[in-house]
């Protein structure tokens, strides 16, 4: 039990290992994911695969950018999807669940189990612009990726 457990979590840490040099070293193509029509931020499709060895599932790194002062409204994400985000500039408040609310600086990073409720996704300033790098593992057929809510 404690074999697959660990294989799995190595998997996933290559998985996202793996995306992440993929995002450094070829340009960005641009697609759109997931328009929310309430929110400020610009999310940009930079990677989208299959894993071939785990039948069912897709790695998608979302490039999420946020304008000074930007933001999304609260959210979740497909029930299936395990979220991986690594601020690439600037910082970002967040707060998932009944958390305490956190600032991510550039370099810094979280994550999002399946059924997290993400309450606050914010640039944590008002005058310079935050990037990061949201990497999704999902189910292969899943496209709507966030579901804001009524908060």
């Amino acid at each position: 039990m404690f074999t697959l457990i660990f294989s799995r979590v190595a998997f996933m840490t290559l998985s996202i290992f793996i995306v992440l040099s993929i995002f450094t070293t070829l340009p960005v193509f641009a697609a759109s994911a997931n328009d929310l029509s309430a929110d400020t931020s610009k999310v940009t499709l930079v990677f989208d695969r299959a894993l071939p060895n785990v039948s069912g599932k897709s790695v998608k790194g979302l490039l999420v950018e946020y304008a000074p002062g930007g933001s999304t409204p609260a959210h979740t994400h497909a029930a299936s999807a395990f979220v991986y985000a690594t601020v690439l500039e600037g910082a970002i408040r967040s707060k998932i669940n009944d958390n305490p609310e956190q600032v991510y600086h550039a370099g810094e990073n979280f994550f999002e189990v399946p059924g997290d409720h993400h309450r606050v996704s914010a640039n944590a300033s008002n005058t310079q612009p935050m990037r990061m790098l949201a990497v999704f593992v999902v189910d292969t057929n899943e496209e709507n990726l966030t579901t804001p809510d009524d908060e």
